[in-house]
């Protein structure tokens, strides 16, 4: 358990995108669980995994103190001064108390929490994802119905298209392609709750910035858009350049 796990962990940085230090961290703190349950230390213990070999050590930390009352934690001045000479009173002393067969048992221990941890970072990558496409397009697929609610499969995760948010009219059938506007995006204990709409006034104005050249680079600029989802909608628009008719760049001339 060294250059296996650093070339594991590695791995995972480079599929899942997380972070191979954070994987490190929760392997550390997951280590000193381990440790205290199978040998049932009262020790203030740390453990350290070389960045560079992925060696295992374990260190129980001790207080240097005048008397000692508990050697789990405390170590005289006159013990301390075996590990250096330039310790004082108060200081923290470092003492390597790694098990022989700590590797095999703490790998063991560690696995669950570490896949715990490997599912909270993959939650928050998604969630930062599409929490920074909130008031945006993406598009999904319809994989199934729940009750009211449409549940759209947009690739690493599911968004819902609850009923108010749903055209009047407009028929959903499983495996359509639809283009979707993010309205929420929820943090939760699980996967983030992604909610979106296909009725929102966002909607519409983001499909004229894809489609009219002239509003993505801001020449026409968008006042104001009341839609009736299924039934109608109205966009008030405006030219900034005197040359650009605000019409004729989302229309066509002469509507064409």
């Amino acid at each position: 358990m060294s250059a296996e796990l650093l070339q594991a962990l590695e791995q995972l940085e480079k599929e899942r995108g997380i972070n191979k230090e954070i994987l490190i961290d929760a392997l550390e703190q997951a280590l000193i669980s381990a440790y205290k349950r199978n040998f049932g230390s009262a020790q203030n213990v740390e453990v350290n995994i070389d960045r560079a070999s992925g060696d295992i050590r374990v260190y129980a930390l001790k207080t240097i103190v005048d008397e000692v009352n508990d050697i789990a934690v405390e170590m005289s001045l006159e013990q301390a001064k075996k590990f250096g000479v330039d310790f004082e009173i108060g200081d923290i002393v470092e003492v390597e108390v790694t098990p022989r067969k700590f590797g095999r048992i703490a790998a063991q221990t560690a696995k669950q929490v570490i896949m715990q941890r490997i599912r909270e970072a993959e939650r928050g990558i998604i969630f930062d994802e599409f929490s920074n496409r909130e008031e945006d397009i993406v598009n999904g697929v319809i994989s199934r119905f729940d009750k009211k609610n449409i549940i759209i499969d947009l690739g690493r995760v599911e968004a819902v298209l609850p009923p108010s948010e749903q055209t009047p009219g407009e028929k959903y059938n499983v495996h359509d392609r639809v283009k979707v506007y993010v309205i929420n995006v929820k943090k939760t204990n699980k996967i983030p709750q992604i909610y979106v709409s296909r009725t929102h006034p966002g909607l519409v104005k983001r499909l004229l910035e894809l489609e009219v050249p002239e509003i993505a680079d801001g020449t026409v600029e968008i006042k104001t858009i009341a839609r009736e989802a299924g039934s109608r909608t109205k966009i008030a628009i405006a030219s900034r350049n005197e040359d650009v008719d605000p019409v004729g760049a989302c229309v066509g001339q002469r509507g064409s």
